[in-house]
Formats: structure tokens, sequence, C-alpha cells
């Protein structure tokens, strides 16, 4: 019940306007085939900003054949845009960790800017 009312009051106060922010830079990047890819990561992430209290992220997995694929990707995301997100959660972060009560929205910044600073290789899971 805390995590539906923790998602409540995130969706109201900012985190609705995030994930609509990422799902239109992700249909944005999926009009050419070229940016597929990355437009796919932004829909990870703005499912994740839309929902992410009570949302796990999960390792990268080990016996993936697509490793190498997946750090040339993380590198190109972290060079154009991943950086600049990741510092914009973290900002953010700094701001909601000011206050008791915005600690655990805080936290939940941390978290999106772990997976917007390398998201290729990541899955998430809406149950934890």
């Amino acid at each position: 019940m805390i995590r539906i009312m923790s998602n409540v009051v995130w969706i109201v106060f900012g985190g609705s306007q995030m994930a609509l922010a990422y799902m239109t830079a992700g249909l944005a990047f999926c009009i050419t085939i070229i940016g597929i890819p990355f437009g796919l990561q932004f829909f990870k992430l703005g499912v994740i900003s839309f929902w992410p209290f009570g949302t796990k992220l999960l390792p990268v997995k080990k016996k993936d054949n697509r490793k190498v694929l997946h750090f040339v990707c993380n590198v190109i995301w972290m060079i154009s845009f991943g950086l600049v997100i990741a510092l914009g959660h973290l900002f953010w972060a700094l701001l909601f960790g000011i206050t008791i009560l915005g600690i655990p929205f805080a936290l939940q910044h941390i978290k999106l800017a772990k997976i917007a600073l390398m998201p290729f290789g990541r899955d998430f899971d809406l149950k934890e």
C-alpha cells in the first residue's frame, strides 16, 4: 500500500512529466532504424520513471552473448546523453535528499541515474 501511495505522489509531483518526456524521446528515436535501440532504452527509462517504487533493477546477465554490443551501445549512450540524464537525476536526488520526507524520492532518482548512465544490458522487474 505504501508503494502505491508513494508512486501516486511521485506521479503527481513530476513523475508523469518525466515519463512523458522519456516516452516522447523514445518515439523520436524510433523513427529511424539506427535509433531504435536507443529509443527502446528511453522507453525503459519512461516505464521506470513512471512507477519507480517497487521496481527492482536486475543485474546484467553473465551468459549474454551480446556483451560487446551492449558495451559499445552504453559508451555511445553515455557520451551522447546518458551522462546528462544521470547528472540531472543526481541533482534532483540532492534536492530531495535535503528533507526527511524527500529521502525516498531521492533514492528513486539515484536508481534512475544508475540505469540512465548505462541502460543497455540492464532489465527491471516491477515486482520487488
